[in-house]
């Protein structure tokens, strides 16, 4: 399996128009971060909430399978920008992550998920990126029906699965205190728009310091 970044910039759609000024409006509090059982890329447990708290994390739902250019590879492709952007800004780097949170369980172990990551799993420079999986899909459902991503299986013409995934592309903003604050759509997944939406975090978060 070759790593998801291999190419995920050429999915970028271009960005055609301005969008506004980090700090100049507000982003909503959407709803509190669904919790469930994960499991990292060396096969230990964790909370999801644990690993969002206390910073700024981008979280999308993938599958290594996905061939789908502008679902998980659009997702890999813009989080992949972003590190690019933010590895200049060690201090912003520093209090944001990334998360590529499998719905296929059964065949994206963490051995596999680590391989979807690449280099970007084990990078030391920019901000944290965790590419995570579930036990089963038991302990996968609660997330998904938290986070509303709607997952089906993709049937050939005589009803048999072919491996397939369908799935509308959903990324969500959390800030530290694990409260989704923007869901972006495929239309609106730029890296632009992502970054813009963090730093007017990053200055509420300094905001709310003082």
């Amino acid at each position: 399996m070759l790593a998801a970044a291999a190419g995920a910039h050429d999915v970028l759609p271009p960005l055609e128009f301005e969008p506004p000024a980090p700090g100049s409006y507000r982003l909503d509090h959407i709803m509190p971060a669904p919790d469930g059982t994960v499991l990292d890329v060396r096969n230990r447990r964790a909370r999801l909430s644990a690993l969002t708290a206390g910073r700024i994390t981008l979280l999308s739902f993938v599958y290594t399978h996905c061939s789908d250019e502008t679902g998980c590879p659009l997702a890999y492709g813009v989080m992949d920008a972003l590190r690019g952007r933010l590895v200049h800004d060690p201090a912003a780097a520093a209090r944001v992550q990334f998360i590529s949170l499998s719905f296929d369980p059964q065949r994206d172990t963490p051995e596999a998920m680590k391989l979807y990551g690449g280099d970007r799993a084990a990078a030391r420079q920019g901000p944290r990126w965790h590419f995570l999986t579930t036990p089963s899909p038991r302990e996968l459902k609660p997330l998904l029906d938290g986070f509303g991503q709607d997952l089906s299986l993709v049937l050939d013409e005589e009803g048999r699965p072919t491996g397939n995934l369908s799935h509308v592309l959903k990324v969500f903003l959390i800030d530290p205190k694990s409260e989704v604050r923007e869901i972006y759509s495929t239309s609106y997944l730029q890296p632009r728009m992502v970054l813009n939406d963090i730093q007017t975090l990053l200055l509420e978060e300094g905001s709310a310091a003082h």
